[in-house]
């Protein structure tokens, strides 16, 4: 009887132990969350309750596996010990990834829900984005560093491989130049703030925006949502526009070819009105000006500022289809006219 009891007892009571400390963790984590609704954090730890189990979970059965009695344990006691150990290397890897996570978004979300300049919230998200990235991956790395020098075969030829730890240096940073390259490139976009999730950029001929930016490429949304992925690398070596740099207003420009005798200074008054009537333009600055001439045609330029670049794009279109509209109803005679005829008392000759 105390043969089947005993790793029951055992078995049964780290799982029961288990399920106990993490309800009352979870429950502990609510209550601070419900008397603290100004921090997100207690909520957002919550999300460790999985990871939390199975560290608690590895770590009972690993110091109580040897005394269930059972001879199958007794026979492949080192191995049973290796596995819980791996385990929970692998489970504490995950817990501390989750909470490091969820410590970086509450403090965003604090700052974020504090901050006025939309520009700098940009960039600390850009930063905190990169800096999670790169814990995650620091502790995959420590993990799987521990988890392999758990076998005693790999501690030898780590201790052989120490001698020649300066040439296989040497042939992996060769080797591994273009990825190292995006890694510091990444950190340098991080916190250079070259360029910022959010922000709307001209890349190739391409208008859109940052979405994401990791340690090694960069995802650009076009405007028709469409997604350019391209190393980070790129940003730092090569030239592009960056439309949110310094602020977020645009100014925009419309052109109209139009006759001669083209009312321009109507068409400026016409222009002040539709502008006031458009809730998308920021009301900073305007004009209209004629900018060249050719031997049929004059070029009118209609100047207007936005808030943003989308905006910016609604404003041009509405500004170009309202003027167009005014100019066919009240003044058809300013639109440009091409010449199919002849002039009069002119022949042809024929030779």
């Amino acid at each position: 009887m105390e043969d089947v009891l005993r790793p029951i007892v055992v078995i049964g009571g780290s799982i029961v132990v288990t399920l106990i400390l993490v309800r009352v963790a979870d429950r502990t984590l609510r209550r601070i969350d419900t008397a603290h609704p100004e921090t997100p954090l207690w909520g957002l730890l919550r999300r460790c309750r999985v990871p939390l189990q199975v560290v608690l979970c590895a770590a009972l059965l690993r110091g109580s596996y040897d005394e269930t009695g059972l001879k199958s344990v007794e026979n492949h006691a080192a191995g049973i010990g290796r596995a819980l150990t791996l385990v929970l290397i692998a489970a504490t890897a995950w817990l501390v990834v989750r909470a490091s996570a969820a410590i970086v978004e509450s403090s965003y979300s604090r700052y974020a829900a504090g901050a006025r300049d939309a520009a700098r919230v940009r960039r600390v998200r850009t930063q905190v984005t990169l800096i999670q990235r790169v814990v995650t991956a620091v502790v995959i790395v420590v993990a799987v560093s521990s988890m392999l020098l758990t076998f005693p075969e790999m501690q030898a030829v780590g201790t052989s491989m120490l001698a020649s730890a300066g040439v296989l240096g040497i042939v992996a940073g060769v080797a591994a130049q273009s990825t190292l390259g995006n890694l510091f490139a990444g950190l340098q976009i991080a916190f250079g703030d070259m360029v910022r999730i959010g922000d709307t950029v001209v890349v190739d001929g391409e208008w859109g925006t940052v979405e994401e930016i990791t340690l090694t490429f960069l995802t650009v949304r076009t405007w028709d949502e469409r997604r350019i992925t391209m190393p980070v690398s790129y940003f730092t070596s090569q030239p592009f526009e960056n439309w949110s740099r310094g602020g977020a207003q645009m100014t925009g420009t419309v052109f109209f070819h139009l006759d001669h005798s083209a009312p321009v200074e109507k068409m400026r008054q016409r222009l002040h009105e539709i502008l006031q009537q458009c809730d998308e333009w920021d009301g900073r600055s305007w004009s209209l000006v004629v900018t060249d001439t050719t031997p049929s045609t004059i070029v009118v330029r209609a100047l207007v500022t936005t808030r943003d670049a989308d905006t910016l794009w609604t404003v041009r279109c509405q500004v170009r289809e309202r003027m167009i509209e005014w100019i066919q109803a009240e003044h058809s005679y300013a639109l440009p006219r091409i010449t199919t005829t002849a002039p009069e008392g002119r022949e042809d000759r024929q030779v």
